[in-house]
């Protein structure tokens, strides 16, 4: 049970602000959630996606990184499509590589928690979104 509470001027802000959004977990595997979510949010939200995956797959004609560490920049927003389990190693990723590439927030998908990846994300000064899903939500806020 999660004890996070999304807040909703934060979800609304991330899916309409212009922004880049590196997606951990998009591969071409097109029966992957991250796949379909992912070209909604470049498609419908018009964002920027670098995808983030084990083999550094490009993906959605867009060049494909296997750690954030590689990505040359700049990234707005972390959407982890990984499991809870390691989801921590995720988010603590994206705190290191803040500055660098200028990440503000994380925002871990639907059936993704870890409270205390969370808690880390918020204490490195990053705003969180937990267990839910953008092509979820733009509908809910009738984007």
């Amino acid at each position: 049970m999660s004890t996070h509470v999304n807040d909703a001027g934060t979800v609304r802000r991330l899916l309409t602000t212009p922004a880049t959004w590196a997606v951990v977990g998009l591969s071409q595997n097109q029966e992957r959630a991250a796949y379909g979510v992912a070209r909604f949010v470049r498609d419908h939200l018009g964002m920027t996606i670098v995808p983030v995956n084990l083999r550094g797959e490009d993906t959605l004609g867009e060049t494909g990184y296997k750690t954030l560490a590689d990505v040359p920049g700049p990234v707005d927003v972390v959407d982890c499509f990984v499991n809870s389990r390691r989801v921590g190693e995720v988010v603590d990723d994206a705190i290191a590589e803040k500055e660098r590439l200028g990440i503000t927030a994380v925002w871990l998908q639907l059936g993704v928690i870890d409270e205390q990846a969370a808690e880390r994300a918020k204490a490195a000064g990053l705003e969180v979104v937990m267990d839910t899903c953008p092509a979820i939500e733009a509908p809910r806020l009738g984007l």
